[in-house]
């Protein structure tokens, strides 16, 4: 018996906390019949409908993608732009972004249809490193960049400790470049970082994905994780939970 939101988000229709939507906006069904609770266990023999659809198991496929700048990371556009998944048009299973990068932010970007490796990928309490290449307006001083280490609040709450090095400073264009990493995810949060300390991001890249990296490929290259890498990354993520 598994999580009824668990078991969609496997078969690759969507991530696990978008299923639990779909299952408390009753879209989902269990032998017919619609199901609104998330703690409902199904078992392999239950017949699920999403969206009237008959929930086929796909099995698990994992990329790694070189997002380009001026690129969705989603799987549709209302306003008809380029998403991350158009780089994938031979690909038969149903695929989406492990989180999400800016319009204007590049860089690595992890692609699946399982769900619940996504949750494990994203959520903070995973402790996942993600690090970021940022060109920034100006040159923060010391006290600001111990401000980044320690924590920036935002909208949202304080951001958790980060690692920060400055790589380079421009004194006659009046910009900088850091490399950061975070082990969070919220919205825009490297950019909104910068910002609140007076220093807004003027280019954006994200360089590492915890242990992988963008080596061989270019902007719009993808290439499948090994099942070694994929092992590595839960691993990861089970250690992270345990901190």
């Amino acid at each position: 018996m598994e999580r009824l939101q668990k078991v969609i988000a496997q078969a690759g229709v969507a991530s696990r906390r978008k299923a639990e939507e779909l299952i408390t906006s009753g879209k989902v069904k269990v032998n017919g019949q619609v199901v609104l609770e998330l703690g409902t266990k199904v078992k392999p023999s239950d017949e699920i409908e999403v969206n009237g659809i008959p929930l086929e198991k796909e099995e698990p496929v994992y990329f790694l993608f070189y997002k380009p700048r001026g690129v969705i990371s989603s799987v549709k556009d209302d306003k008809g732009r380029k998403v991350v998944t158009d780089f994938f048009p031979e690909l038969k299973e149903r695929i989406f972004p492990v989180g999400r990068l800016d319009y204007d932010t590049s860089g690595l970007l992890l692609m699946t249809n399982d769900g619940e490796f996504t949750n494990q990928m994203t959520h903070p309490r995973y402790h996942i490193p993600k690090t970021y290449i940022a060109k920034v307006k100006g040159i923060p001083s010391k006290t600001q960049i111990i401000q980044l280490q320690k924590g920036i609040k935002l909208e949202d709450g304080m951001t958790a400790p980060a690692k920060v090095k400055m790589l380079s400073l421009d004194k006659r264009k009046n910009s900088s470049i850091f490399e950061l990493t975070i082990y969070e995810g919220k919205n825009r949060q490297v950019r909104r970082m910068f910002e609140a300390i007076g220093h807004p991001v003027l280019k954006l890249k994200r360089e590492r994905f915890a242990f992988l990296t963008l080596d061989g490929l270019s902007p719009g290259d993808s290439r499948e994780l090994t099942p070694h890498e994929v092992k590595q990354l839960r691993h990861l993520s089970q250690n992270g939970n345990q901190r």
